[in-house]
């Protein structure tokens, strides 16, 4: 039997009775990272890593918890579980499990650049891996990052000269507290959506360090939101709650961003391809280190990269998951 079961409520190990971030309820949950789609509300007990569990006390309440360190071995049932960085967000992992010699390696989210946030990601070897694909075409070659916050701080420079303030739609988590640094470097005040000060606040109450944010409240004045920086999710673009703003520029920050039209659509201002996921030689360099056997893609461009992947002589799949949307954020002040 494999190491690792595709069921209908998530990836199960059958040895050690739990599952890799399941979409549905279930006893024993291993949880990657704390994105929506990953980490869900309703099992009976969780295991993360220790930067993680203060986002999944935020996003999903009181529950039994246990986290551990970076390659911290917890064995269940016999199979060896340790967390190795995957670089995608704060706290996000790769799940390492072995039984009896064999090694098999889930990704959830990755990103191969060092972002200086996120613990940069490490490959790890194994005989299987399960890799997401989410930008798995050659379209996807991110440019280096300082590049892109480059860009982003002249957007910002070109809005104030204009009377303008600058929004930046990116994640509550993840991409919010990247690009948070190169927008306090120009020395305007920041201020953020609700679903991004929560996030925040609870990073900063765990220890981490972060450049001063200001929440977005109904007292919040005309005045102190001129010509300013705002973070908001993109469950805020269109909203009633931006008419505060005006007048205004938005820029959207994400990896669809690096498609000719992406921006159009979204009816954007300008668009930054800065993505927490791997692009496509990240993809390919990641399968190569491992030195895996078998690959399984499990969302994204599932079809194409394990087309690729079978050309190329190694062995892979596509499995169906509920995975790929990342953020399910509302509107709150």
């Amino acid at each position: 039997m494999p190491l690792i079961l595709f069921t209908d409520k998530g990836l199960f190990c059958a040895q050690g009775n739990f599952y890799l971030d399941p979409w549905k309820p279930v006893d024993r949950a291993v949880i990657t990272h704390g994105h929506s789609d990953h980490a869900r509300w309703g099992s009976k007990h969780y295991l993360c890593h220790h930067f993680t569990k203060p986002i999944l006390q935020l996003r999903l309440g009181d529950n039994d918890y246990q986290s551990v360190g970076w390659n911290e071995p917890v064995i269940i049932n016999g199979v060896n579980i340790s967390f190795h960085p995957a670089g995608h967000i704060i706290g996000s992992a790769q799940v390492r499990l072995e039984y009896k010699g064999e090694v098999w390696v889930f990704t959830g989210d990755f990103k191969t650049e060092n972002d200086g946030i996120s613990t940069p990601y490490e490959p790890v070897k194994c005989h299987t891996f399960i890799t997401e694909s989410t930008f798995a075409l050659p379209i996807y070659k991110w440019q280096p990052q300082q590049d892109i916050f480059i860009e982003m701080q002249t957007f910002i420079a070109a809005n104030k000269a204009a009377g303008k303030s600058s929004i930046f739609i990116a994640y509550s988590l993840g991409k919010a507290q990247r690009i948070l640094q190169p927008l306090a470097d120009t020395g305007l005040p920041i201020y953020a959506h609700g679903a991004v000060y929560n996030v925040h606040q609870t990073l900063v109450n765990a220890g981490w360090k972060l450049p001063e944010v200001k929440k977005i409240t109904p007292e919040t004045t005309k005045e102190e939101l001129k010509e300013c920086i705002v973070i908001a999710p993109s469950s805020a673009e269109g909203s009633p709650w931006m008419k505060r703003f005006s007048p205004y520029a938005t820029g959207i920050c994400s990896g669809w961003m690096q498609v000719r039209g992406n921006m159009r659509r979204k009816n954007a201002d300008a668009g930054f391809a800065l993505s927490d996921h791997a692009d496509w030689d990240g993809l390919l360099s990641a399968v190569k280190a491992t030195g895996a056997e078998k690959v399984y893609a499990t969302h994204g461009f599932t079809s194409s990269f394990s087309r690729y992947l079978n050309e190329n002589g190694i062995a892979a799949g596509e499995v169906k998951t509920d995975f790929g949307n990342d953020e399910e954020e509302k509107i709150t002040e």
